[in-house]
């Protein structure tokens, strides 16, 4: 039985008889026996023979002949170019592709260091799978320590770095370059009168070395907490409730002062330390309430006779200033007038007798009455 295979401009035929190779076919026509059978391959990719093994194919010199080997060891990538532009990355291994109509370019690099030559285009690095390549960005307002098999081997500025995903563990640390914000909140203090008190603090830093920040300092934000604490107690410990109460700007200060002291031990700059908040036990803020009324009352009732004395001394004066004076006595008398016809219609006065006596007997009596 005789079958028909045909073979595409772009294409190979592998001919096996019998399960074993023996020929390549070319772009063609063929009839062939029931015994023989076909693979046919795609000149435009890799080969890789189903049937048989690659070294089994390259001992065919036809196949030899027509195309482009590679041998990639096992610490090795290649950098595949077609023509001129890259493709692909080629792993460990033997590859083989068809150079009939295409030329073939290899660039082999080694994965034993991590560093990337840095004569290969950013353009070819971006086209490389992520399994190949460690990609690290670091933003403008931010450093990383770079670390191969967990040794420090230096710092990186912003931008995007690549490196090779190869036998050597890569890692890196990234670190903010702003001004950072502490927030220390509730720490128990005990004053000198044995006084409970939770103060809160805030702080601003700013790391100044990088490198020795995450190699010297376990941690740094954790040690400025501890000095916070130790200067609070400190300051604390040696006064009484009401001087702290009293000198809260004197506390910031000495606060300030300690942590500036912890600069070159933490590599940090202190921007600022400041407190925010002093919470006294409810018992003393319920007393400090009371005596806070009571003081307020007191001030309320000194005003309030200071201000009954002012008006009893300037009665006085006037009074004095009438007995001296009969023209301002006279005064007197038609003020009163004035203000009881601002309530009556008509006023009658009986004659004889002082005027202003009968003025003000007549103002004692009921305000309803319209006529004396």
């Amino acid at each position: 039985m005789i079958k028909t295979v045909t073979i595409q401009e772009n294409e190979m035929g592998l001919l096996f008889k019998n399960g074993r190779y023996q020929k390549l076919l070319t772009p063609g026509k063929y009839y062939l026996t029931r015994a023989c059978e076909v693979e046919i391959v795609s000149t435009e990719e890799e080969l890789c023979g189903k049937r048989c093994a690659l070294a089994a194919l390259l001992a065919d010199k036809r196949i030899r002949e027509r195309t482009s080997v590679v041998e990639v060891a096992p610490s090795e990538l290649a950098l595949h170019y077609v023509n001129g532009r890259f493709k692909d990355v080629l792993a460990n291994g033997r590859h083989a592709f068809w150079s009939v109509s295409d030329k073939h370019e290899y660039q082999l690099v080694s994965t034993l260091s991590p560093e990337i030559d840095p004569e290969i285009p950013e353009e070819i690095l971006c086209a490389i799978p992520s399994a190949y390549l460690w990609k690290v960005t670091v933003e403008e307002y931010q450093k990383a320590r770079l670390y191969f098999n967990k040794r420090f081997v230096r710092l990186l500025d912003a931008g995007i770095y690549y490196f090779w995903n190869g036998a050597t563990e890569v890692k890196t640390v990234i670190m903010d370059t702003r001004v950072t914000g502490l927030n220390i909140t509730g720490q128990e203090l005990l004053t000198q009168d044995k006084v409970s008190l939770r103060i809160s603090v805030v702080l601003d830093y700013r790391i100044t070395d990088f490198v020795r920040f995450g190699t010297e300092v376990a941690n740094g934000t954790e040690r400025l907490h501890l000095a916070a604490q130790l200067a609070l107690r400190e300051f604390v410990g040696l006064r009484k409730l009401d001087e702290i109460l009293e000198s809260k700007t004197e506390l910031a200060r000495f606060l300030h002062e300690r942590l500036k002291a912890e600069e070159p031990r933490c590599f940090v700059e202190i921007l600022m330390a400041d407190v925010k908040d002093i919470i006294l036990p409810g018992e003393i803020r319920q007393i400090m309430n009371t005596v806070l009324v009571a003081e307020k009352r007191a001030q309320a009732n000194v005003i309030t006779r200071r201000e009954e004395v002012a008006s009893t001394r300037s009665l006085l004066n006037t009074a004095k200033l009438m007995d001296e004076n009969r023209t301002l006595y006279k005064l007197k008398e038609l003020e009163y007038i004035e203000r009881i016809c601002e309530n009556v219609g008509n006023i009658t006065l009986s004659p004889g007798g002082d005027l202003l006596t009968q003025l003000m007997g007549l103002l004692g009596r009921d305000a309803s009455e319209k006529t004396v």
